[in-house]
């Protein structure tokens, strides 16, 4: 059972904000300290790197993106892939000419990688100008150890310690005005084989349904139009609360707030995808025609090996029911190719569940060993380059089904949040509640505004329209 308590109950003792903030004052290079911060990997890393920011402006730092100009660089890491640790190690490499230059400056590092053992030895030994590193398990304590860090002249190292407690009220700096993250929950209790989360993140606690849906009415109200739920299962939110709560209660509490929105969410796990949750999507006002639900592989054996609790019958028997419930609904999904031992035969049983089910689009993955996995100790007979031109196929078998999904659309009218713009073409950029990407002309005034479009062609992945 998770402890839920107030940031402001747990700081108070020692207000390490304000001293901080006294330090950074004479410290600083210029007017006002300066942070640079680089995230990596998930939306749930987005989410805590805006909060890193709302404790580092409560300091009074203002921020850049130039590193250069920085009286503090940090990294927010991601484990879940080898190519990710790999592009942290060499950037953060690259910032010992601006500790050599400005010898002021506080580099550090967070994040999942951080609770990784054999990360944190090697960043010890070999970048000795690293001076702040946490897990994390330690965001919390930001301000202390940013703080013990700068005034002690120590390299100041905090991983490993999880409380098990949801902290509530941490100041948060959103990156965007009209989208943005809520986490609902951290942490994971699967320990899918190849997955690290479960020994970066621990073990799963969930924020209470009172807390959640008063961050979502605060959101709203400041004027965000798409609010994307997170957590790493958020459909076993709740089930280490004393009050018992399940995720659709939860949808179905936000989706009554008055207002003009979307809600979505990520990530979905099939073993808890009840048709409860389907049945709130289909008949809510707000929470959006997609359903993001990762099934990694078609195959019963390759499934078993991952320890997923599923198959492919249960697997198609939520999805057939999604699709009956929510008509227009867009279905993604993540797939990885090549688990160890997975043979070309049980290959071919993910590409033809791509084919039965027709998803929107897929997020694919060659896998990659995770130390301290059970995946990563079994026998793996295929070589990359095997797996790369199965990964090929999976890609080639997709396009025409993305195709026909995308030209079905055509000639309907959809309503869309506009979201960006495509300079190259002079081109709006919005999306669909089914999260599929639509261009049009139009004037940049309607960036982070819903419009109605209709879809006049279609180019595989992308839909082009016209305002109505």
């Amino acid at each position: 059972m998770a402890n839920n308590i107030t940031y402001k109950e747990f700081s108070d003792e020692k207000n390490y904000t304000a001293l901080a903030s006294e330090v950074m004052s004479v410290r600083a290079r210029g007017e006002v300290p300066l942070a640079c911060i680089r995230t990596y990997g998930c939306q749930q890393n987005v989410a805590d790197s805006e909060k890193i920011k709302g404790m580092l402006s409560d300091m009074g730092f203002g921020f850049t993106e130039n590193a250069e100009d920085a009286d503090f660089i940090l990294f927010n890491t991601c484990a879940v892939r080898e190519h990710a640790e790999d592009r942290v190690f060499g950037n953060v490499g690259a910032l010992k000419n601006i500790k050599r230059k400005y010898p002021s400056v506080l580099i550090g590092l967070c994040g999942c990688m951080m609770e990784q053992k054999h990360v944190t030895e090697r960043l010890y030994k070999s970048f000795p100008f690293v001076g702040l590193v946490f897990g994390t398990h330690s965001l919390h304590k930001f301000p202390e150890l940013f703080y013990n860090s700068i005034t002690s002249g120590k390299r100041i190292y905090e991983t490993g310690v999880d409380d098990k407690t949801v902290y509530e009220g941490i100041p948060t700096r959103r990156d965007g005005t009209f989208k943005g993250w809520l986490p609902i929950m951290y942490g994971c209790n699967n320990f899918c084989t190849y997955c690290i989360v479960p020994h970066t993140r621990g073990r799963e606690r969930s924020r209470k349904l009172e807390d959640v849906v008063s961050e979502a009415k605060e959101m709203i109200e400041a004027g965000y139009k798409d609010i994307t739920l997170l957590g790493q299962n958020v459909n076993s939110y709740g089930k280490n609360l004393e009050e018992k709560v399940t995720f659709a209660q939860l949808l179905s509490e936000i989706d009554k707030i008055e207002g003009d929105y979307w809600i979505r969410f990520m990530t979905s796990h099939p073993k808890d995808c009840s048709k409860e949750l389907i049945d709130v999507i289909a008949r809510s006002k707000h929470v959006s025609s997609h359903l993001h639900l990762p099934f990694q592989s078609g195959n019963d054996r390759v499934l078993k090996a991952m320890n997923r609790s599923y198959n492919r019958e249960k697997y198609l028997d939520i999805v057939n029911y999604a699709k009956e419930k929510i008509p227009d609904l867009s279905l993604t999904t993540d797939i990885i190719v090549g688990f160890p031992g997975e043979t070309y035969e049980e290959f071919l049983d993910t590409v033809s569940l791509i084919k039965e089910v027709e998803f929107a689009s897929l997020f694919t993955f060659i896998y990659s060993p995770r130390e301290g996995t059970p995946a990563a100790k079994m026998p793996d007979p295929y070589t990359h380059e095997e797996k790369t031109k199965w990964f090929a196929e999976l890609l080639k078998a997709q396009e025409p089904i993305s195709a026909k999904h995308c030209a079905k659309m055509v000639g309907k009218i959809y309503r869309v949040l506009v979201d960006g713009k495509n300079d190259k073409e002079d081109l709006l950029t919005a999306r669909t509640s089914g999260n599929i990407i639509v261009e049009f002309p139009g004037d940049e005034s309607l960036i982070g505004q819903f419009a109605n479009v209709k879809i006049t062609e279609s180019k595989n992945w992308i839909l082009r329209g016209e305002l109505v």
